[in-house]
């Protein structure tokens, strides 16, 4: 199965992804950087009003939104369903992080926030989407095995 094989009907604008995905790695920067919890919580409720399908909530879809529109960028469509995986790892990992920070595990906290950072980077700046690579694994696997 290769990546651009339709893994689902709906679409999203891969470069809204990555306006997002730059939000989150800038967001993710000031935490490391400022030891703040508070915006471990606000990467966790974007990331559950997204996967939610609720992005009218989401303060980075908006501003992703306002700049595709002002910069008149043209959508480039992919396959929902390996973003949709990738945003629930992004969940999970925010998930994680506030759960550190609340505990205390602060060094732990900013372990997980590097790789978070790391991930969005990768995907900002080279459109390499960690988490959709993993996606496509596990449904090789799953062709596989369902034979």
């Amino acid at each position: 199965m290769s990546p651009s094989c339709p893994i689902s009907t709906r679409r999203v604008d891969a470069n809204m992804v990555r306006i997002i995905s730059f939000q989150v790695a800038m967001m993710t920067l000031v935490l490391i950087i400022t030891g703040n919890s508070f915006l471990a919580f606000m990467l966790l409720f974007d990331f559950a009003v997204r996967i939610s399908r609720r992005p009218e909530l989401s303060i980075f879809h908006l501003v992703a939104k306002l700049m595709v529109n002002w910069w008149d960028i043209t959508p480039k469509l992919c396959d929902e369903s390996p973003k949709r995986f990738a945003l629930g790892m992004g969940l999970f990992v925010s998930f994680i992080l506030v759960v550190f920070y609340l505990s205390g595990l602060d060094t732990l906290a900013m372990s997980v926030g590097i790789m978070l950072l790391f991930a969005t980077l990768l995907e900002t700046v080279f459109d390499f989407c960690i988490g959709c690579k993993l996606y496509y694994k596990i449904q090789l696997i799953k062709g596989i095995f369902n034979k």
